[in-house]
This record gives C-alpha cells, sequence and structure tokens, in this order.
C-alpha cells in the first residue's frame, strides 16, 4: 500500500519561469507528492487515477504531509460533516507544509462549494473540479494560482490512463459507473457528481483482468447505486449489471467480488440466483433502506414500502445461506415522529441486520427536504441516534455471537492496530473500512503472509468485531 494517499482512507516538473508582472510566479524545485483522499471509495478511485499520472510523469512519493513538494487533497462534499471534514484537512495541510510546497484541492466540494474555499483558505494554490481528474498534471505543473472546474461533475476512467492502486494488493475498487439517476428527497449527490454515467463493459472487463493480474483477490464493484448500471445506455432492469457479473464469472480464478451498493427493489430473483450459483460472489449485500415508515420513505421518495423491505430481507435470509445485509438509516428526517422513530427502532430488533450505518438528518441546500416544514430539532436527532446506535450495538453483537463455533475463510490483513501480539482479518461478511473485523488471537503463528486467505474458527463474540483462531 502506498502511504501517500491517506484516506481518512509526467516529465520533471517544469523549471521556474521568470516572473510575470502582475501575476504570482511559483518557483518549486522538488518533485514529491503527498495524497490525502476523503469521503467514499469513489474518491479514492479517482486519488488513485492522479496519482498515476503523476508518477508516470516522474514524481515521487512523500509518505508526510511536510516532506512533500505537493499536495492533493480530493475533498468530499455531500454532507455538512463532510464538508467539515474536508475544510479541517485543508486547515491542517496548510499548517503542516514547507513554506514551498503547493496545494492542489479538487473534489466535490470544490465542484460545490469553490467559492466558499477560495474565500476561507487563500493559501490554496490551485483547484480542480471533480470531473477533472486528468488536469492533476497541469495543475500540479501551474506556474501561477488558478483553477480548472469544467461542467464535467463526475469523473469515469476510460482507455488507457494509468491508475496507482494505494489499497493493500489483496483488494481494490472497481468503479463501474458515476453520477445519480434517482431523486432522493434528503439527497445532493445529483446535483454534486451529475447523471448517471456507466463505464462500458469493455473498459470495465479490462480494468477487472488486469487487477486479477496484478494479484488482487477481492475486487468491490462500486458506483453510486450498481443497480441502474447501463441505465443510461438503454438496459432494463439489472439486465447489464447481470451481463456483467456472467462474463466476470467465466474467469476460471479464485477471487473475491463484492457489490456495493444495491437499493432494496433491485434485489431481484435472477440476482440472488446468481449469488447462489457462484460462491466468488460475497454473500454480502449493502442495501440503503434509511427508514421502514412508510410515510417516511414517501416523503424521502424511495422506490419501496415496509412491506416490501421486509419481504426483500426475508428472502435473502431464506434463500442465501450466511448472507450479511448491510444498510444506511436516517433519523430525523423532517416530520419523523416518535411513534415512526419508534417503528424504526422495532423493526431493527424484529429483523436484524449485520451492520448498520446509522446517520442524522443532515439539511442540505438544493435538496428537496431543506425546505420541508416539521424540521426536527438537533437535541432530538442526537437522542435518536444514540437509541438506533445502542439498540443496533446489541443486535449486531447477538448475529455475531450466533457465529461462534463457526469456521470462516478470512484474508488475513496485518497486525491489530493496538497490539502485534494478536492479528486482523476479515471474511467475506466484512467489507473493508466499513465493517469491523476478525481478531485473531490464536494460531497465529501459522501465518506465513499478510493478503492470505486462512480458514479460522471463530471463538468469541464482540458487539462489531470477531475473535478467532487460525486452523490452517
Amino acid at each position: 500500500m502506498l502511504p501517500i494517499i491517506k484516506q481518512e482512507k509526467t516529465e520533471a516538473p517544469v523549471a521556474p519561469k521568470k516572473k510575470a508582472a502582475g501575476s504570482i510566479q511559483f518557483d518549486f524545485a522538488g518533485n514529491k507528492i503527498h495524497f490525502v483522499s476523503l469521503g467514499c471509495p469513489r474518491n479514492l478511485v479517482d486519488s488513485e487515477v492522479m496519482l498515476g499520472i503523476l508518477l508516470k510523469a516522474g514524481y515521487e512519493p512523500a509518505q508526510e504531509v511536510a516532506d512533500a513538494d505537493y499536495l492533493v487533497i480530493n475533498t468530499c462534499g455531500f454532507l455538512e460533516a463532510s464538508r467539515k471534514e474536508s475544510s479541517d484537512a485543508i486547515d491542517d495541510t496548510l499548517r503542516a507544509r514547507k513554506p514551498t510546497a503547493k496545494l492542489i484541492v479538487t473534489g466535490c466540494m470544490v465542484q460545490t462549494h469553490s467559492d466558499q474555499l477560495k474565500n476561507r483558505f487563500p493559501g490554496i494554490d490551485y483547484f480542480l473540479g471533480s470531473g477533472d481528474v486528468e488536469g492533476i498534471l497541469k495543475a500540479v505543473q501551474a506556474t501561477q494560482k488558478g483553477e480548472m472546474i469544467s461542467n464535467a461533475r463526475s469523473y469515469l476512467e476510460a482507455g488507457e490512463v494509468p491508475r496507482q492502486i494505494s489499497t493493500p494488493k489483496h483488494f481494490a475498487y472497481l468503479k463501474i459507473a458515476e453520477g445519480c439517476r434517482k431523486r432522493c428527497s434528503y439527497c445532493i449527490i445529483p446535483t454534486i457528481k451529475g447523471p448517471l454515467k456507466s463505464k462500458t463493459k469493455e473498459q470495465i472487463l479490462k480494468e477487472f483482468n488486469l487487477l486479477l493480474q496484478q494479484g488482487t483477490k477481492e475486487i468491490i464493484l462500486i458506483a453510486q447505486d450498481l443497480g441502474d448500471y447501463g441505465k443510461d445506455k438503454g438496459s432494463k432492469n439489472l439486465a447489464a449489471l447481470i451481463d456483467l457479473l456472467k462474463t466476470m464469472l467465466e474467469v476460471k480464478q479464485q477471487f473475491w467480488l463484492r457489490l456495493l451498493y444495491l437499493y432494496p427493489d433491485e434485489i431481484t430473483d435472477e440476482l440472488i440466483a446468481l449469488m447462489k450459483s457462484d460462491e466468488r460472489i460475497c454473500p454480502y449485500l449493502d442495501m440503503p433502506i434509511q427508514h421502514i415508515n412508510n410515510q417516511m420513505l414517501k416523503s424521502m421518495r424511495r422506490a419501496t414500502s415496509k412491506e416490501e423491505i421486509i419481504a426483500t430481507i426475508t428472502k435473502l435470509r431464506e434463500q442465501v445461506p450466511g448472507v450479511v445485509i448491510r444498510t444506511s438509516l436516517i433519523v430525523g428526517f423532517p416530520g419523523e415522529t416518535e411513534e415512526q422513530f419508534e417503528e424504526l427502532a422495532q423493526f431493527i430488533q424484529e429483523h436484524p441486520l449485520d451492520n448498520i450505518g446509522i446517520f442524522k438528518f443532515s439539511r442540505e441546500e438544493g435538496s428537496h427536504a431543506y425546505g420541508l416544514p416539521d424540521q426536527i430539532p438537533e437535541e432530538i436527532k442526537e437522542k435518536r441516534y444514540h437509541k438506533l446506535m445502542k439498540i443496533q450495538s446489541k443486535m449486531s453483537k447477538k448475529l455475531n455471537k450466533s457465529r461462534v463455533g463457526e469456521k470462516l475463510q478470512v484474508v488475513v490483513e496485518g497486525y491489530h492496530p493496538e497490539s502485534k501480539l494478536l492479528m486482523r482479518g476479515r471474511y467475506y461478511g466484512q467489507c473493508p473500512d466499513i465493517d469491523g473485523m476478525v481478531i485473531l488471537n490464536e494460531g497465529t503463528e501459522k501465518v506465513s503472509g499478510f493478503g492470505q486467505i486462512y480458514t479460522v474458527e471463530v471463538t468469541q463474540a464482540l458487539d462489531y468485531d470477531l475473535v478467532a483462531k487460525v486452523l490452517h
């Protein structure tokens, strides 16, 4: 893993030029580059493309901010909390960089809040739009302050564009689409990223096979919504996604294929049958439902009802042995009554889900929900958030306890962050960076290398993690 992309996860540099009257000129001698990538895995893929372009052009990695001549921060602008994290990262970088270092800021927050960033951080040297990824070399080599922010709000790799994978060698993300065609009332992703754009099947398969050739053992398919893949090109239902998955599975090689994200109405019988037919598709689904009360779902402009969501969960539990389901929920949406919240709390107890990301409603300007009446006070959101988190912690531990004694295939990823006497890994039901881990406290002498898969036996359940011993 290249440490120069911190995710919270060319030719030689141009020689100095004479200063033009009335302009600010840069005078950089070094060629060390350092990245900070914020937000979702799709952002990380864009950062990896930018890094690949710069490494190919002769720039070199710097592990620390203070050592870098060029600093790139790929921002997230999805929620107020995301924008705060991005602003904090810019502030920290400006304080830590050496006086001669140049800071380039790119990503979603640049696309939507560049004026705000310019006013707050005059020390930023160059702004690059979220769809202008391939302009990174021009941004780095610019001899004066500037920007490149086009109408291309999202980026999809096409053709032979270099990409430097920054994740550990055994897993990588593969972005198959950008943008979104849905219009959920709380979300501004369509505004930030633009309409749905699907990558061609040929380009995806080229990247897929290259990752396998490089030794990648787990490939995580990502998009704002996998189920909409190909619909911008006329595909109906899940036809394009199913066809893509079937073609990938024709490769006679061992790998894990993980799917992020699919909405409840997109979990079709055909997809379930495909998952059952080949164990290389992880029986793991990230299925955002956001709420369970029908009035809330309607107000959120979601496509499914409570009854349909429960039917989908029930079908998955019945037909896909050992399936792991992750979801996301919103508390404090405008108009949410105490009774509607309690209905949500009851739901996660009656229909336990393995992993839940719980979010307090963020009132985003530009979203339909921004102007809805009956906005919920922050203190009530906070109370509901903590109550739901407490319930889910108990339910998660209960589900984990059901795995005690089970034998699992686990990819061992390294030492535990708190002790080198322990190791950590993941089984198919744990996605990198967002889910728990398998803590290995026995038999670790049998591990000959990280990034390899071992058989373990689960010996203990924690709230979100499993404890296991390595068998072989």
